[in-house]
């Protein structure tokens, strides 16, 4: 059995494992069962704030299509986190934080005969950072 007793400003937080597993209780409780929990919440990154989750469609491919663009923000978000956004306040958060407050901007698309333009705002809190990003996601 693992035991892992934490009191906070919410209150006491005691956790409590029973398992079969041999070995060094600190290890099992921050490899295995912590390992487990992260797995978990990544998961539940891709359900629920990058609408994973989203099946209601009654045809199943258009389900499949919505699953595979989940899976696809997924995995560009991930390596947004891991290549454009190390070394920044960013570098840890989770994919709801880095939606909210780095790529929910406000743009104005200006399109003419040659081109189109994306003009972003320019009070944008996290300027700063989207503007490391984009250097870094350049080619």
């Amino acid at each position: 059995m693992i035991a892992r007793l934490e009191h906070g400003p919410q209150g006491a937080n005691p956790r409590f494992i029973v398992t079969s597993l041999r070995g060094d209780a600190r290890h099992l409780y921050d490899k295995r069962y912590c390992g487990r929990g992260e797995a978990e919440n990544r998961i539940k990154e891709a359900q629920l704030d990058l609408f994973g989750r989203r099946a209601s469609c009654h045809r199943f491919w258009a389900n499949q299509l919505r699953l595979l663009l989940a899976a696809l923000a997924y995995t560009l978000m991930i390596n947004l986190r891991r290549q454009a956004l190390a070394g920044t306040e960013l570098a840890q958060a989770c994919t709801a934080t880095i939606r909210i407050k780095l790529l929910k901007i406000a743009a104005a698309i200006v399109r003419n005969t040659r081109r189109v333009r994306v003009l972003l705002a320019s009070s944008h809190p996290m300027r700063a950072v989207f503007a490391s990003a984009a250097h870094a996601l350049a080619p």
